[in-house]
């Protein structure tokens, strides 16, 4: 029976995919960082698990109670809507910390597994906002281009090993807490000055029509665990498809 962990399963894309695949018949190694079996079911199947990307004798701990693993999905990550200015250098740290280092501390943590196992399959949750420049996303894009151009890199170190890597690029899911907690956790002071632009920024994306579903992440993401021929990014939702079909007619 293969075995899959997702980081960040306390609600959103994270809690609907440990649910897709635990539906599926897998065994499901379900972690956050304040463990809550809220949403989830009980289920022999079903672990749930303390682990913090930040904290590397948190992920090693998590890693030693899972057990072998056939699949990683790293989905934990938090966002931040907001203009340059008005991100402290301490901010921008912790985002990079949380979105880039700590994915990529947990797949440097399950390589050594999946390569002497053999076979292994690492997804890692991007974001549309890396098909095309968006106003007061310039250091959250910034961390998900990271993910991408480490994805790809690292798809050509682990193929000798029988280990895939690939991409999935959400776009906006406004039914998701993904934005609230972005704003809880990283704040959102909008400088002097940029009152109006951040108004007409936030203005536009309420008024977006083609939004991403919870189900469409986790569609992606399936295909990306268990079909060999799924491409190295997988695009999930509407407004993420327009993005790069917009871009393709550029």
């Amino acid at each position: 029976m293969p075995r899959i962990l997702i980081t960040g399963t306390s609600s959103g894309f994270g809690r609907a995919t440990a649910l897709h695949f635990l539906d599926r018949g897998w065994q499901v190694v379900a972690t956050m960082r304040e463990p809550s079996p809220e949403g989830l079911p009980v289920n022999d199947r079903l672990r749930v698990l303390p682990l913090d990307v930040t904290d590397a004798a948190s992920i090693r701990t998590a890693l030693d109670e899972a057990g072998p693993l056939d699949a990683l999905v790293n989905n934990a990550g938090v966002g931040m809507l907001n203009v340059l200015e008005g991100v402290g250098i301490d901010r921008v740290r912790e985002l990079f910390q949380i979105n880039v280092l700590g994915m990529m501390e947990v797949t440097r943590a399950v390589m050594p597994a999946m390569r002497r196992q053999g076979h292994g399959v690492i997804v890692n949750i991007s974001s549309a906002v890396t098909l095309k420049a968006l106003p007061a996303l310039s250091v959250y894009s910034a961390t998900k281009a990271a993910v991408n151009a480490f994805t790809e890199s690292l798809a050509l170190e682990a193929a000798p090993f029988g280990i895939r890597t690939r991409l999935v690029l959400p776009g906006s899911a406004p039914e998701t807490a993904f934005g609230r907690n972005a704003v809880a956790r990283m704040g959102m002071e909008v400088p002097d000055g940029y009152a109006p632009f951040m108004q007409a920024v936030l203005g536009s994306l309420r008024g977006a029509r083609d939004r991403t579903q919870a189900g469409d992440v986790v569609a992606a993401v399936w295909r990306a665990v268990t079909d060999p021929d799924a491409p190295m990014r997988l695009l999930a939702g509407a407004d993420a498809r327009a993005m790069a079909d917009a871009q393709s007619a550029a």
